[in-house]
């Protein structure tokens, strides 16, 4: 139907389409154009979308269109290269574009408010932190990314543990601020937000600003608009802070590149690796994708010369690499998880006054609540999953639904009041050492112990103000932190990633094992690293304490090449949650059905049901679709999905597609 003026507007739901709808009352068409915001009727609700373009026709008569309630913007309230970001993202992830630019906008935005937070920014000191010599490594380093100023050029830069990576972003940073350029840092982890934050302030005389999930809406609002100002000089964020936008963006780094963090879990699955690479090439700028330990897509990209590789081999300074030492578990003795020969190491190296750090993770006090007498366990029952002992809340928690309750007094089964909780926790290691080492400050850093506002800041200005202290914690611990006292670093269990299903959990042990690893010995003391494993002669492990990441790496990816695994292919995967099992197998069936007609070369697995096979009350299965090219997964992706929009709604079922998961089981 043609008429003067029809909006096209992308509104926040799952449906991959576009709505159409007439202006608002008293709005002159001419005066609309793409990238504003319009508040319109929808169903039984009022939605914010972001309108698209201004159309002559419709497929819907002109008697039907609604008109949209309000216009809320006089200008674009996305810059092009967000914008542009936000159709590639929605195009590849096969997600909504509504979706996709409502995930791009500021929580306060996306409800509606005005684009408007006046602040004023403070300036930091600037020079409370000298500079620190920079070794050959790390010169060549800051002169490639300095002189790759305004182009595309992705730089994967490799450095060991300690090897002085965060002094290369910082004196790259530096000359940007000279050419009234700005900076996006991206990090895995809100709890590395503060100490990054705290350096960068210390070293430059500009505002630089936080940008995470852990901020008021507000506050994030704020940070968003000084960006796009160009009144914020440097933005540090978790991922979703690769859309904010900027008005003289000039470089972005991405710390800890490998980590999975990285990866959205829910609804709009994005990478903000991947889309901060896209977001360089738009505006044809330098990336920086920093680790000790590269994911195998960045080192394939090294490999097929899409990246250019920078490498520190050296740790930054006087500082060397730990000495490893394996305990074999199947011959020591163990009290609580620890063998006699960490025991003694601890006490030795508390004796020399440093600090010692140990890696556990799993939280709680133990993974399972047991019945001696007839071998029942705590078992969730909204998931398959067992139920968490945790002795200082004294409940018994599901970590996966957040679902609590008391510690029975009597077995559920049996009625024998012999329950004990069974296996190794966070909790249950600090009672041990808190009674081995009883004038000894013991920190524990997990998730149960940082969950107040500032209390992951608190532990970590305990650690730095703690001249000997026993570290104890999960993966939150290792990631990235700088600890000069730690002298000994003890992975109390190493093999969680030697036999699982998962062909990534490999990988990303051997990542863990060297981020915790990374630790010790960081200053001018030397460290020490002790793994316990029941595996001691492993492959992997043998590969990681003698030849380093790089040949560890390099084997995975063979082993990957051989087995057409990714990155050599390439995986998408439908997950559905039904409150019966036949429900959701039976939908992914039906998919599987419409692939079965395909003519691309693909391969389809399952459904089969995900690892954890009931959550929250709601069964899983997931089907795998494979291509070896990219393309031609794509393609078929988008045919595949016209199809099922075609079939009869399932409201029984949620669904989702994840194209590349980091997850797979």
């Amino acid at each position: 139907m043609s008429s003067p003026g029809i909006l096209r507007i992308a509104l926040p739901t799952p449906l991959r389409r576009l709505f159409d709808y007439l202006p608002p009352q008293a709005v002159d068409p001419k005066a609309l154009f793409p990238g504003v915001r319009v508040k319109v009727p929808f169903q039984s609700r009022t939605l914010v979308g972001i309108l698209t373009e201004v159309v002559s026709t419709s497929s819907i008569s002109h008697e039907k269109l609604k008109p949209a309630l309000e216009l809320l913007d006089q200008e674009a309230i996305l810059p092009p290269d967000i914008y542009q970001l936000c159709l590639w993202a929605a195009d590849y992830y096969h997600c909504s574009l509504g979706e996709v630019l409502s995930s791009a906008l500021p929580v306060l935005l996306r409800k509606g408010k005005p684009a408007e937070a006046k602040t004023k920014w403070p300036v930091s000191g600037g020079s409370t932190e000298p500079q620190l010599k920079l070794n050959d490594a790390q010169h060549y380093a800051v002169n490639s990314v300095c002189e790759a100023a305004n182009q595309f050029l992705p730089f994967l830069l490799d450095g060991v543990t300690g090897s002085g990576k965060t002094e290369v972003y910082l004196r790259s940073i530096a000359s940007m601020l000279q050419a009234g350029k700005q900076v996006l840092v991206l990090v895995p982890e809100i709890s590395l937000t503060p100490q990054t934050i705290e350096r960068f302030r210390a070293r430059f005389s500009v505002p630089v600003a936080a940008l995470h999930s852990g901020m008021t809406e507000l506050a994030r609002l704020k940070v968003w608009l000084g960006a796009r100002a160009n009144e914020v000089k440097i933005v540090i964020g978790t991922r979703s802070a690769i859309f904010t936008p900027f008005a003289e963006l000039g470089l972005i780094i991405v710390d800890e590149e490998h980590d999975q963090s990285f990866k959205q879990q829910d609804r709009f699955r994005y990478h903000a690796r991947d889309l901060a690479v896209m977001r360089a090439s738009i505006l044809r700028i330098p990336i920086v994708l920093g680790s000790a330990t590269p994911s195998l897509e960045s080192l394939l990209n090294v490999k097929r010369n899409r990246y250019t590789l920078l490498t520190l081999p050296l740790r930054a300074g006087d500082a060397k690499m730990p000495e490893y030492a394996l305990i074999d578990l199947r011959s020591a003795h163990i009290e609580e998880g620890m063998s006699d020969p960490l025991l003694q190491a601890v006490r030795h190296h508390l004796a020399e006054n440093n600090q010692v750090m140990l890696f556990l993770n799993r939280r709680g006090f133990a993974p399972v609540y047991y019945c001696t007498e007839c071998t029942w366990m705590a078992g969730c029952k909204r998931c398959d999953t067992r139920m968490v002992y945790h002795r200082t809340t004294k409940r018994l928690q599901c970590h996966h639904c957040d679902a609590q309750s008391a510690i029975p007094i009597q077995c559920t089964q049996c009625g024998s009041t012999a329950l004990q909780p069974v296996g190794l926790g966070t909790q249950r290691l600090e009672q041990l050492l808190t009674k081995q080492f009883p004038d000894t400050p013991i920190i524990r850093v997990d998730r149960d112990s940082t969950r107040r506002k500032g209390s992951m800041q608190s532990l970590l200005d305990q650690i730095h103000t703690e001249p000997k202290a026993i570290l104890l914690g999960t993966q939150m611990l290792a990631k990235g932190h700088h600890f000069p006292n730690v002298t000994l670093v003890g992975m109390v269990e190493a093999d969680s990633g030697l036999f699982s299903a998962d062909f990534r959990a490999a990988e990303q042990m051997g990542q863990l094992l060297m981020q915790v690893s990374g630790r010790a010995g960081r200053a001018e003391k030397p460290g020490t690293v002790m793994i316990q494993t029941r595996h001691p002669d492993h492959q992997s492990i043998q590969t990681l304490i003698h030849q380093g990441y790089q040949p560890f790496a390099q084997m995975l990816l063979t082993e990957r090449e051989q087995a057409i695994l990714p990155p050599f292919s390439y995986f998408a995967v439908f997950k559905a949650e039904a409150y019966t099992e036949e429900s959701a197998s039976g939908f992914l069936s039906m998919i599987k059905t419409l692939c079965a007609v395909a003519k691309e070369t693909i391969t389809v697995l399952g459904p089969v049901s995900a690892v954890i096979a009931k959550r929250k009350g709601l069964y899983c299965q997931q089907l795998l679709i494979k291509s070896n090219q990219r393309g031609v997964l794509q393609q078929f992706l988008k045919k595949l999905l016209m199809e099922i929009e075609k079939q009869p709604a399932k409201q029984s079922v949620k669904w989702v597609l994840d194209v590349d998961p980091v997850e797979v089981g």
